[in-house]
């Protein structure tokens, strides 16, 4: 287990909850603060609820979350603070750089951003190099992905130490890009699958079942490109750049652009209540987690 951490959560939503659950079930002191009352309120049986489900993949350490009354104390004492807050940069400038002023300049300060710019973020803040990304995939307390992107290597190696603890797996951008990686990768899916609705291809459930059934089985195995470098038999990806390279152009030459128009919204609003079958949000999440609890129990296996 990784030494008890005097750990900040700042942002108590769905993604800081997550994190505040993952750090305690690690046995890590968690003081969490969020400026919405009602979150606050709901944090603890939240967390509760998180650790549960963590409670099927490994013992829990009986580290604690208690909630602050305001940011100032929740960071008090912090070796790590990890923020997750709404994705706006405008309150992300403000909120580092107050967070900056009340953390010693060794803090190592984490932003959970899917798509804004750490240069962007930082710009107000006095301490720059000890800020990083540290994206992780929702919900953060069973996806194993952290995306790091930081200024100093020092400190990207303490965040990366910090999170291999908590069984993560972690990545570097070697330069910040909008969205990170996982994310763009997710946008440039979506995007064709939005055109194949808008253009009549085919229906949302089928475009999931296509998704599910087909490549994405492939991909939590091996990722895209080792999946291609498979494609290419014995021969590789060498053979099949040579042999198949041209036609894959002309797939990528055929991809859509789409604009998300009333029209294409209602496309996806109907066919998406229509695949979900009266299940609630709640309730998919509930299978979601269900199956990446199953999921990882079987990668620990392998």
């Amino acid at each position: 287990m990784a030494p008890r951490v005097e750990a900040a959560v700042i942002g108590c939503g769905l993604i800081g909850a997550s994190w505040a659950a993952l750090l305690a079930a690690h046995g890590h002191a968690v003081k969490a603060y969020d400026p919405d009352p009602a979150r606050r309120a709901q944090l603890a049986e939240t967390v509760a609820r998180l650790r549960r489900q963590l409670l099927e993949l490994r013992a829990d350490a009986g580290g604690s979350v208690t909630v602050a009354g305001d940011l100032a104390a929740a960071l008090d004492g912090a070796t790590f603070v990890l923020e997750s807050a709404p994705e706006r940069l405008d309150l992300k400038v403000d909120l580092l750089a107050e967070m900056d002023r009340h953390c010693p300049a060794d803090v190592v300060i984490a932003t959970s951003t899917s798509s804004l710019l750490l240069s962007d973020m930082t710009a107000r803040c006095a301490h720059r190099d000890r800020f990083i990304v540290a994206h992780p995939f929702n919900p953060p307390h069973l996806m194993p992905l952290v995306e790091l992107f930081g200024t100093s290597p020092s400190v990207l190696d303490r965040a990366e130490a910090f999170f291999r603890a908590l069984h993560k797996q972690t990545i570097r951008l070697k330069r910040e890009v909008p969205g990170h990686i996982a994310n763009r990768l997710g946008a440039a899916l979506w995007q064709e699958a939005v055109h194949l609705v808008a253009s009549g291809v085919a229906d949302v459930a089928d475009i999931d079942a296509a998704l599910i059934h087909g490549p994405a089985m492939r991909w939590a195995v091996q990722g895209t490109h080792l999946t291609y470098h498979l494609g290419g038999g014995a021969g590789g990806i060498r053979h099949y750049l040579d042999h198949l390279g041209p036609s894959q152009e002309r797939r990528w030459q055929s991809l859509g652009k789409v604009q998300l128009t009333a029209d294409v919204k209602k496309m996806l609003i109907d066919g998406i209540e229509q695949e979900a079958a009266g299940r609630s949000v709640a309730n998919l999440e509930a299978e979601r987690d269900r199956f990446l609890i199953d999921l990882l129990k079987l990668r620990d296996h392998l």
